[in-house]
């Protein structure tokens, strides 16, 4: 399909089009993003882009903390291998070195900045948390470490004079011409006539695609669209089928979902049946603090078993006053809903969390695409495998948005090529559309991936899903095709590549579990990477 598919197409002069030149371009504004464009700002004109505001993403929603192994008694090795474990044999490892090596020092340099982290009587507060064989877990403002430091970075980046920032504006296309990224183009707010933005490296930040599913902890927001953009333009992506569901997500009879932090486990909160029976001691030896994907499907089982909506945490065994401190903002939304964290227990049960894979990436944050990086939840480096380490996402955004900066500095300046661009222009259909059809199919694709794509998947139904969403894709394709449909095509393209990619893996591994194919198979200690117009095969990275 031709770019820019989804418009009437017409020719405008070049004076026409709106153009924003910058040195570099990042598309997001979560913590990676934000991080990309404070360290580019040394180097040049940066262009932020953000398709809403900036306190609307994943990192301002993150309650877990940032792991590094900055105390005396911990070290990079042992971060290292805690990593490995959890990632089920497919991290890549010298990803992984990076992340745990340069983490402590871009912890440091936040510090150092004047991020405020929580601090107890020895120092800094390091909490405990699932798979972590040592207290590493740096918090700021309870369990709101993503709020603090996105509000953080967020004061610094508007303060610097070489950052412009865009809200409200939503990337279109990127501009790819032999290959080589030359920039986006996108629509600010309500206009009909697009804006050309062009910089000599573009850095997708735009978070990951859990939110695709009914049942999630992440913004509507989190619809994949970083990776569908890349993945249009010819990028490869992988490990799709890797989506991480939180294990502890509240439950309510109302629907609504909040995340009940992995702190709480980690400050020896309990997992109870209906029965009255902590049951985690029969699943792995670390109980609660056992890795997520271990942790959830343990819940799911027991909530299959006992036909039961949700299991319960307790806390109740604990100090009142420090659990109702501590955990301040889950006891306010919480307590909302009639539910005192610190004496009553808490429904709890998994809700999608974080996309494990995405976008091919380096060790440079580069993309398969010249001039295009990608950094944090949009990107896969290896370093999660097939489980992702509690409170590595925060770190892996800090490191690789920086290792995307020094990548892009590489990168040449204008290319000849960018003279091609704006003779053939898309504009907005104005053409009005059902808000509620279009609710009712979002409600339709989020339904189908939560009963169907969630913890525990088979064949057959992986099979039905994705002929469900080819028939979506077919049926309202002329919507689709028009501008107000377009978040409908990105998301019904990204679950697309995460069925797919479940389908192809015919084993279980990590948050990946085939109830057909329940065991772990060596043939498929790999990465499954789909690429436009190719079929899909398996990668073996070093």
């Amino acid at each position: 399909m031709p770019p820019f598919s989804f418009w009437k197409r017409i020719v405008l002069g070049k004076q026409h089009t709106p153009r924003h030149a910058f040195d570099f371009l990042v598309i997001g504004s979560g913590l990676a993003g934000l991080h990309a464009a404070a360290a580019a700002a040394e180097h040049g004109r940066v262009g932020l882009l953000t398709k809403s505001s900036v306190r609307q993403s994943s990192s301002w929603w993150a309650q877990g903390g940032i792991a590094a192994a900055i105390d005396p008694e911990d070290s990079a090795f042992l971060h290292f291998d805690d990593t490995i474990t959890a990632g089920r044999g497919l991290c890549r490892k010298a990803a992984v070195e990076i992340l745990v090596g340069e983490g402590v020092e871009r912890v440091r340099e936040l510090i150092r900045w004047g991020m405020k982290f929580d601090e107890g009587h020895m120092g800094l507060a390091l909490g405990l948390e699932g798979g972590h064989g040592r207290r590493r877990i740096l918090h700021a403002g309870g369990n709101e470490t993503g709020r603090a430091v996105t509000q953080f970075l967020l004061e610094r980046v508007a303060a610097h004079p070489n950052i412009t920032l865009f809200e409200h504006t939503t990337v279109a296309e990127l501009v790819v011409v032999d290959n080589r990224c030359l920039g986006c183009m996108a629509f600010h707010d309500d206009s009909f006539e697009p804006w050309l933005f062009t910089a000599r490296a573009t850095i997708l930040s735009t978070g990951g695609a859990a939110g695709n599913y009914a049942r999630t902890t992440n913004p509507p927001t989190s619809s994949g669209d970083g990776i569908a953009l890349a993945y249009r333009a010819g990028a490869e992506v992988c490990d799709m089928e890797f989506v991480q569901f939180h294990p502890t997500a509240l439950y309510t009879e109302s629907g609504a979902t909040f995340l009940v932090s992995e702190a709480l486990r980690g400050e020896g909160g309990q997992l109870f049946n209906k029965a009255g029976e902590r049951f985690m001691e029969r699943y792995h030896p670390q109980r609660e603090l056992a890795p997520r994907d271990v942790v959830a499907s343990a819940i799911f089982h027991e909530m299959n078993r006992e036909r039961q909506p949700c299991v319960w945490l307790s806390m109740r065994h604990l100090n009142p006053d420090n659990v109702r401190k501590r955990f301040a903002n889950v006891y306010a939304f919480c307590k909302e809903h009639g539910i005192d964290i610190a004496t009553d227990l808490i429904p709890v049960a998994p809700a999608a969390h974080f996309t494990i894979g995405g976008i091919v990436t380096g060790r440079m944050a580069g993309t398969s695409i010249w001039g295009l990086f990608a950094c944090g939840e949009c990107a896969c480096t290896g370093v999660h495998g097939a489980n992702r380490l509690a409170s590595n996402s925060l770190l892996e955004c800090l490191v690789f948005s920086r290792r995307a900066v020094e990548g892009a500095l590489t990168v040449n300046g204008e290319s000849p090529a960018l003279a091609l661009i704006g003779q053939d222009t898309p504009v907005r259909d104005p053409t009005p559309i059902d808000p509620v059809l279009l609710t009712h199919i979002r409600q339709q694709v989020s339904q189908l991936m939560t009963r169907h794509v969630g913890i525990v998947r088979n064949g057959p139904t992986l099979k039905d899903t994705l002929e469900e969403l080819y028939g979506l894709r077919d049926r309202y394709g002329e919507l689709f095709n028009r501008w107000a449909g377009r978040p409908l095509r990105t998301m019904i393209r990204a679950c697309t590549l995460t069925v797919r990619g479940a389908l192809l893996r015919e084993e279980s591994r990590g948050a990946h579990i085939r109830e057909d194919f329940p065991s772990e198979n060596p043939d498929f200690e790999g990465h499954i990477t789909q690429k436009r117009g190719t079929r899909p095969r398996l990668v073996t990275w070093t």
